[in-house]
This record gives structure tokens, C-alpha cells and sequence, in this order.
């Protein structure tokens, strides 16, 4: 079930091929000015409710957790506190990306990252029989069931989103 027009497969991809798991490939053209979840919703052809962003947080003792939300909610980042045992938790600077996780804004894969992280998704995923995350690069999204990504990751779900 895999598609895709990208000229090799990002680290998510071999992974998740290489454990068996079955997912597809959406590419859409990107644009630097907005990397938003809400925008790739739009370029897919997918509900904002489907299509998952993935935000990675420090928590006040400086360790990093990984909160993956649907593009039309908004992280509670007390809520995210709370789940990771942490007494407030804020969002790691653009600039430390890259270094902390291997991936870039608007490419930031919630599997794959260069080490472990606590990963939680947003309950709503479950309403889905696929979602869609990004594959590690922009302008490539990996649609995945998400009971799938959960067990892959080891990822807990959650309600994550601002009431």
C-alpha cells in the first residue's frame, strides 16, 4: 500500500518497512512561508481533524516528550505536562529541532527520531482508520493507521487538545 513519487524513502519509511507495517505515502508541494499541518490537510485533500502535526516539548526538568495533535486543535500543554510527569512543559525552540530529533520544522516525523522520546497522540486519532503524519521531509506525509503508529512507537494516547 505504499505510494509516493519522493526519489528515496526517509528514515520513517524504512523503518516502518522494515517492521512490516503497512502505511502510504501522500507528497504535496511545498511552501517555506507555511509548513502547517492545516496547509498539507488542504493540499491532500484531508480533513485537518486527520492529519496529525508533531510537536516536540522540554518539560521543566529538560527532558524532551513528543505530543502528536490533529492540525485544527491546539496542545494543552498542561494536560501534555501532567501525562509526562512534569510540572510545565513548553515547546523546544525551532533552532534545537534538528539537533535534538534528526528532522526539520514542517518535517518533523513522530518515528524515526534520533533518540527514544515519551510519545503521546491525541484520542481523536482513534476515530480514524488512518492518519496522517509527517514521513521526515517536508512535503511527504505518511498516512498510517494509528493503532499501528502507537505500537511502532510505543506511544500512549491521549486527550492533548484545549477544550
Amino acid at each position: 500500500m505504499k505510494s509516493g513519487k519522493q526519489p528515496g524513502k526517509t528514515n520513517a519509511q524504512r523503518l516502518l518497512d522494515a517492521a512490516g507495517i503497512r502505511y502510504e505515502t501522500r507528497d504535496y508541494s511545498v511552501d517555506t512561508r507555511d509548513l502547517g499541518a492545516a496547509r498539507a490537510a488542504r493540499l491532500l485533500g484531508l480533513p485537518p481533524e486527520q492529519v496529525f502535526k508533531t510537536l516536540v516539548l522540554l518539560g521543566s526538568s529538560s527532558a524532551p516528550l513528543v505530543c502528536c495533535v490533529p492540525a485544527s486543535g491546539e496542545l494543552d500543554q498542561k494536560k501534555a505536562a501532567v501525562l509526562a510527569g512534569e510540572k510545565s512543559v513548553d515547546l523546544l525552540p525551532v533552532k534545537d529541532l534538528e539537533a535534538l530529533t534528526g528532522y526539520v520544522r514542517g518535517g518533523c516525523s513522530p518515528i524515526g527520531m534520533k533518540k527514544k522520546f515519551p510519545l503521546f497522540i491525541d484520542e481523536t486519532a482513534e476515530l480514524f482508520p488512518y492518519i496522517a503524519v509527517s514521513a521526515g521531509t517536508r512535503g511527504v506525509q505518511i498516512l498510517i493507521a494509528p493503532s499501528d503508529l502507537a505500537r511502532f512507537t510505543g506511544a500512549l494516547f491521549a486527550d492533548l487538545l484545549s477544550s
